[in-house]
């Protein structure tokens, strides 16, 4: 059990190096200048409460957390799908220091601190779900004892945590100063459509009780919508 718990330690300090060096990196480097406090501010947004939530799960909940390291898909279709997206959101953060670099947009400073805003909130509310649900797998799968999760926000839509991601992926790139990295990032919520359709129809065959919890909570993603 020590042995294993070092080994959690180990890699998800690792994952969190890796974001604190790589994250900046993506921004700063196509700028070709640190004076881009756009992208200061959004790191600090997204890498300290990282840290945090890192350290929460560590200490609590520590079988979410070796869920959540796991990247290998199974079916070939989410592989390429994980692969396009992956090609997508690396784009999607590379084209916002281009864009400051060359001055191809002005987002005004209200506009930034907005998405901000919203990109912190969507951050808490992904957090707010992964506290509720310990099967919030990365991969699309059915755990061995998994049960179906109906409180907190899965008492409102079936698939919360494409709620908050779908906010947050479309409000960074504004968050970051760029009108043009909103272009790849347009691309995410049909992403994350399939991804959602494909999760559940898993859920709908291999776990107990699913088909019930639709019946009662009849929307997927939107509240009163779908």
């Amino acid at each position: 059990m020590g042995t294993d718990r070092s080994k959690l330690k180990k890699k998800a300090y690792l994952m969190m190096l890796l974001a604190v060096i790589l994250l900046p990196a993506m921004f700063f480097i196509p700028a070709g200048t640190i004076d881009y406090w756009q992208a200061w501010v959004f790191c600090g947004i997204l890498l300290i409460p990282m840290l945090l939530i890192f350290s929460y799960f560590l200490k609590n909940d520590q079988k979410f957390l070796i869920h959540r390291l796991q990247f290998k898909e199974k079916e070939v279709k989410e592989k390429r799908l994980i692969k396009f997206t992956q090609t997508i959101f690396l784009l999607g953060l590379l084209l916002p220091g281009l864009d400051q670099r060359f001055h191809w947009s002005y987002v005004p400073l209200s506009v930034v601190v907005l998405a901000d805003i919203v990109v912190f909130i969507s951050y808490l509310f992904v957090f707010y779900v992964f506290r509720e649900n310990s099967y919030a797998s990365r991969i699309i799968e059915v755990q061995k004892g998994q049960k179906v999760i109906s409180t907190g926000p899965y008492a409102v839509v079936r698939h919360p945590m494409y709620l908050g991601v779908f906010f947050m992926y479309l409000a960074m790139p504004l968050a970051l100063g760029s009108y043009w990295a909103i272009i790849p990032f347009l691309t995410t919520p049909a992403v994350l459509i399939i991804r959602l359709l494909d999760e559940e129809r898993l859920l709908l065959k291999d776990l107990p009780g699913y088909k019930k919890y639709c019946q009662k909570i009849r929307y997927r993603l939107l509240p009163f919508i779908w």
